[in-house]
Formats: structure tokens, sequence, C-alpha cells
């Protein structure tokens, strides 16, 4: 299918042409031509790396990708390596050592819950401090964003998020829904055609994230072989085990000013060990919602319990029974999602 506003390869541009050099390379009007952005260093100048990011406080973001997400100890390696990259080309341009900007596009994969949208965030915060993107803000989507249901309804929808993206990270979830091979009539592959120009050709102010299922994403990029070729990261969330699980509900009550009783605490371990044997299992967001329904089981105790005096603690403690109230102990059977 043949794409709207000049087609595919022929120039569709989301910006004026002056602007077509890379982000770290605009310069203010007046400004010596020998700069881009950075301060020159002589050949036998030294830096202090630790002050270089102290300065782009890009070690900010790290820390707190770290003290966010429990585990997922493969893809904060990789994120860390992907910012120990970019702070040595920044490095380098400084020194007139000159190159291509990286390829930053990715792909992530793992299950519900594994974490995927709030690293995704962290990254476009990083990019952002070191100078890769000019907003640092995260668009997410679906395929029901992007591709529209007529002829002609397509391109602009896609153009329109495209906009919006501009500066930031894309981040385009289940992925693999964007075009239907079965239905010669959809128009996905209108979407995909714009998507991989902007990858392209505007890849120094735009990053684009696709997610999803890693079977589902390994079909995609092979029947879009050109998708493909443009991420230049694939990394997989793997799913979290028991006692990182038991970590992330104990962050989030934490976060929230609540805390477990020792056999609350206890009743969850089980509960979470009965859960993740059941359909519908989504990790991080399964534990959220247990714990929501905890609480609302915790006020119902409270408020039905009216005449006993309370004090703070109360307020803030699950007691194993907020627990053990579930369905999951009751016949095995999932609490809805």
């Amino acid at each position: 299918m043949t794409t709207e506003a000049n087609g595919p390869g022929r120039g569709f541009s989301l910006r004026a042409p002056s602007s077509s050099r890379p982000a770290w390379e605009q310069r203010d009007e007046g400004e010596d031509e020998s700069q881009d952005g950075l301060d020159r260093l002589p050949d036998d100048a030294v830096v202090d790396l630790s002050k270089e990011q102290a300065a782009l406080e890009s070690h900010e973001v790290l820390e707190r990708l770290d003290r966010e997400l429990v585990g997922l100890a493969p893809v904060k390696t990789r994120i860390r390596e992907i910012a120990a990259l970019l702070t040595v080309d920044r490095l380098r341009r400084r020194f007139s050592l000159e190159s291509s900007p990286p390829t930053l596009h990715m792909s992530f994969t793992g299950n519900p819950g594994t974490g995927k949208t709030t690293v995704a965030l962290r990254m476009a915060e990083l990019l952002h401090r070191l100078g890769y993107l000019t907003k640092g803000h995260l668009v997410h989507v679906t395929r029901d964003d992007l591709v529209g249901q007529y002829i002609g309804h397509t391109a602009p929808k896609t153009k329109e998020v495209l906009k919006r993206a501009m500066g930031g990270v894309l981040f385009i979830d289940e992925a693999y829904y964007l075009y239907r091979a079965e239905n010669e009539r959809d128009y996905g592959q209108e979407t995909i055609e714009i998507l991989l120009q902007i990858m392209e050709n505007q890849r120094d102010d735009l990053v684009v994230i696709l997610a999803g299922y890693l079977d589902k994403m390994d079909v995609f990029f092979q029947s879009n072989p050109g998708m493909g070729s443009r991420i230049a990261h694939h990394i997989d969330f793997p799913d979290f085990t028991a006692d990182e699980l038991m970590g992330i509900a104990q962050l989030m009550l934490e976060q929230q000013r609540y805390e477990f009783t020792p056999e609350a605490k206890a009743a969850f371990g089980e509960y979470l060990q009965r859960r993740m044997e059941l359909p519908r299992f989504a990790n991080g967001r399964s534990v959220r919602n247990a714990l929501e329904r905890a609480r609302l089981r915790q006020a119902n105790r409270i408020v039905s319990n009216s005449t006993k005096p309370l004090g703070r603690k109360d307020l803030m403690r699950i007691e194993e029974a907020d627990i053990r109230l579930s369905r999951v102990f009751a016949d095995d059977e999932p609490e809805r999602e």
C-alpha cells in the first residue's frame, strides 16, 4: 500500500529542512560554525568522567531505575551499556573525534508487567539528559492510535502521533498488530512505511521502541525485514521470580505507606506461588492488582469494626485475613485482573 503525502522514500518529513541536522548539532544564530553545541577540547586535554556524568545527571536516571525496578539485571546492564556508549560518544565529539550518531531504536520483548513501559520512560529521560533527544517525553501508543479504518485515514493519524513524539520516544505496544497480513484490506502497512522512513531519516531526534511478546515480535520482524534492520537494541525482559515479586510488593506498599504484618507477608508469599501457576498472570501488574484488592479488604475490615479506636498503624497495616480472603486460596481460580 502506498502512503499518502509523498509516499515512502520521497522525503516525508515532520520538520523543516533547516532542522535536518542532529539535535546536538543545532547552532544558535551567529554561533561559530566550528562548534556543535559542545565545548571543544584540545587534543592534549583530560576530562574527569565523574564530573561529566554529574553535570549531565545521567547517573541519577540510572539510580532511579534501580530503585523503581526489582530484578531485571540483564535489562539494567544493557541500559547502562547504552548510557556508557552515549557518554563516550559525547566526549569523542568534544575531542573532535566525529563519528556517525548511534542508532537507538529498540525492541522490548517480554510478558506483561515486566517493566517495559517504566524502562522506556527512563530511557527517554536518559537520552534527553545526554543530549540525544530535545524533549525526552514518552508517547505510548497501540495500533488503534496509528492505523486508520478507511482509505486516507491512516497517514494523518500516523503523522499526528509522530509529531507529538518528535523530540522524545515513541513506544508502540503490541507492535506486531500494526500489520495483519491475513486481511488484504488492512491499512497497517501504510503506517509501517511511514515509520520506516522516519526511523531512518529523523533518528537524530526520535527513538522508536517496539514492544510485545517475544515470539510474536520475531514473526513481525521476519515479515518486515526493513523494520528489523532499523532496530539496534533487542532487549528481553524476563519474568520475575517469586522473591522478586515479593520485593516489588514491598516497594509498592512502602510507596503507598502500607505494610504487611509478618503473617500477612507469609500469606502473600503463598498467594504469589499459587497465582503464578494460574492463567493470565502478569508479573508486576498482577502484584499491583493483588495489593489493590488487599487494600479494599483492609478498608472493609476497618469500617466493619467502626466501634474500635483507630491509630495510625491500624490504617497502614495489611493483615493476614486481607490476603487470605482472595479467591486464589478458595478455589484456585484467578481473580479478575
